[in-house]
């Protein structure tokens, strides 16, 4: 066996409906694991919220531009979610896995049904809230999108909610340490089985 060749990196993928706390739980995950992990930054035609960072939360595109790279199949999948489009980049995650860096992904889950489909091994991870009253109760407190929105949101998050039957893990999020202790717990996992 060929000791210098590098192990590829494990992509996982992590889904869940607005305002239930997965991007979060993410960057808790990533405080402790910035060594063997990357954060596949999504791109999005969505306008920018208060604090959010270009490049950081995700690559703020004009649907002019995000055409452009649908057209020069730079993306690895892509979607429209209400109206705004949402994609990954394939440099991204192929050339993290490559290097032998585990690839986490925050997408929604028509971006989990593709990202199966090309990355066979990927590991799918799901986050629910503790209720639907709940997930509501934080999509008001958080005070970024307009009734309207959070109404489309919590219409959507109801069908996505029937996907998690799709995902090799479910994770509850009713308490932040737990749920990234169980993060961790499946990612120790799924590094001694692949």
């Amino acid at each position: 066996m060929n000791q210098n060749k590098k192990q590829q990196g494990i992509v996982f993928v992590v889904s869940a409906p607005s305002g239930t706390g997965k991007t979060t739980i993410i960057n808790e995950f990533l405080k402790k694991h910035k060594k063997d992990f990357v954060l596949s930054v999504s791109v999005t035609t969505r306008n920018k919220r208060n604090g959010e960072v270009d490049g950081k939360d995700y690559h703020f595109f004009s649907r002019e531009k995000f055409k452009r790279f649908i057209k020069g199949k730079k993306f690895l999948e892509y979607a429209d979610v209400l109206g705004n489009f949402y994609g990954t980049l394939s440099d991204t995650v192929y050339g993290s896995t490559k290097k032998g860096k585990n690839v986490i992904m925050d997408i929604d889950v028509q971006g989990a049904d593709s990202m199966r489909e090309k990355i066979k091994n990927c590991v799918t991870i799901f986050i629910t809230p503790p209720s639907y009253a709940e997930l509501k109760k934080r999509l008001l407190k958080r005070r970024t999108d307009s009734v309207q929105e959070i109404k489309r949101r919590l219409a959507l998050a109801k069908k996505e909610l029937k996907e998690r039957k799709k995902y090799d893990y479910i994770i509850q999020n009713k308490d932040l340490k737990k749920s990234v202790a169980r993060l961790e717990t499946i990612v120790t996992k799924e590094k001694t089985i692949q």
